[in-house]
């Protein structure tokens, strides 16, 4: 099993850095935080977030019964005294093996860091915010036990402020209130903030752009640089053309100015 480090602004942010660089999706890692990082006091102290991804540890869990199988020595039939000779009713009978030992032990699942008071706080702190910004924002909060997930949604007049340009004030809002959940979470809890159906708006201007300029590539046989985006982003860019014959993807420069290239496969 190879243990590997990815670093972020957030746990989140390594997360999906870590998803990027391996080719997975969120479901298919198993991590550990080694360091939920630090924002200091504008930008002292500042600390990335650092986590631990274990590769192949889910093959290793499923082999270990069948190796288990596999070692365990068979017992070699020990010679019957006379006085230990069972009667002739009794002669071949097959003895009956215990079920619930043969059984695979069953991978522990971790409990869901999510409860009412957790989900309570955190719509109470975000209207904290709200309020300090003067804009009146209704909040709804739900929670996803199985996946670890709280979803905050907002309404209200006013919401393209809490949006910015390119989402830019919801990513910062939906990092501070992440902050604040995860502040005494036993288990990083995922946080996801949306504002009038924008994330899924957002993914698909950025997906019809993927296209585009997969045609412009073709059709030039030019590399082409995007703009510079958050890791969510750049994910869903990826994403979006990983299955195309004639292009392909990879991610260029250092945080915040990190951005996508997509450039022409050799034939």
């Amino acid at each position: 099993m190879d243990i590997l480090k990815f670093e972020g602004k957030t746990v989140e942010e390594a997360i999906t850095e870590a998803t990027s660089r391996l080719g997975v999706t969120s479901t298919e890692l198993k991590w550990d935080v080694i360091d939920k990082g630090s924002a200091g006091f504008l930008g002292i102290g500042k600390k990335n977030a650092v986590i631990e991804v274990r590769i192949g540890a889910e093959k290793e869990e499923n082999a270990q019964p069948e190796q288990r199988a596999a070692k365990k020595p068979e017992k070699k039939a020990e010679p019957v005294k006379k006085q230990d000779r069972k009667p002739e009713k009794e002669k071949g009978k097959v003895p009956v093996p215990d079920q619930k030992k043969e059984e695979p032990e069953k991978a522990e699942q971790k409990e869901s860091s999510i409860n009412d008071e957790i989900l309570q706080k955190a719509k109470e702190f975000a209207e904290q915010i709200f309020k300090a910004m003067k804009i009146e924002t209704e909040v709804s909060v739900s929670a996803d036990l199985e996946n670890n997930t709280i979803e905050m949604d907002l309404s209200g007049d006013n919401m393209g402020i809490l949006i910015g340009k390119r989402g830019q004030t919801l990513d910062a809002l939906q990092y501070i209130i992440s902050l604040y959940i995860n502040k005494e979470a036993e288990n990083y809890i995922r946080f996801k903030l949306d504002t009038e159906n924008y994330r899924a708006r957002r993914k698909q201007t950025l997906e019809n752009l993927a296209k585009n300029i997969a045609y412009k590539v073709k059709r030039n046989r030019r590399p082409i640089a995007l703009e510079p985006m958050n890791p969510y982003e750049r994910r869903i860019i990826h994403s979006a053309l990983q299955n195309d014959k004639y292009v392909y993807t990879k991610s260029e420069g250092v945080e915040p100015f990190r951005k996508v290239v997509v450039l022409l496969k050799k034939s």
